[in-house]
């Protein structure tokens, strides 16, 4: 006899066959769905995108419970330069270009970098630290969730270091 991932296929590889994501996230999970979500409406987005060559351009999206929701552009050469969100977890999702990550917790001289591509998701607890950039010739727009809402942003004298004692992240898409 089949089950009905052979007869039908994975429901959790397409998108849309996804449960949606509840109103209100509680979890790490949840606040990745509600990243995912939120990308994959590209109409309630895409119109608001502005790219400012001065600074990074970024807008408050969403408002909930416990978390914040937030539109980031960049154009090349931009970065946020070396810091933390304090007592916030994060969701970052790329949702056009490509950006790089820095961090310091590999010991790498000057940070280790990781290209982040459209749809790639990096979840992170409190006092993690990184730096992104956009070292790539074309602009990018990302999303990024918050909780709780961000209240601070501490920066750092560099990624390296503060990385060696910082939570690990996590992937959430490979790339």
């Amino acid at each position: 006899m089949n089950s009905d991932v052979q007869i039908a296929g994975d429901p959790l590889a397409i998108p849309h066959l996804m449960p949606p994501a509840p109103a209100h996230p509680r979890t790490v999970a949840e606040f990745a769905g509600l990243a995912r979500s939120v990308a994959a409406d590209r109409a309630s987005w895409a119109h608001l995108v502005q790219y400012d060559a001065t600074s990074r351009w970024y807008h408050r999206l969403r408002v909930g419970p416990g978390y914040e929701v937030w539109l980031l552009s960049w154009v090349p050469g931009q970065g946020s330069g070396a810091h933390d969100h304090g007592p916030s977890s994060g969701v970052l999702t790329v949702l056009q270009g490509e950006l790089t990550e820095i961090t310091g917790s590999t010991g790498t001289p000057g940070g280790a970098r990781q290209v982040l591509r459209a749809g790639a998701q990096r979840v992170f607890a409190p006092g993690y630290a990184h730096e992104i950039v956009n070292d790539s010739l074309a602009p990018a727009v990302s999303l990024h969730v918050y909780s709780p809402g961000l209240t601070e942003m501490p920066m750092r004298a560099s990624v390296s270091a503060a990385g060696a004692a910082a939570p690990a992240v996590r992937d959430v898409l490979a790339n």
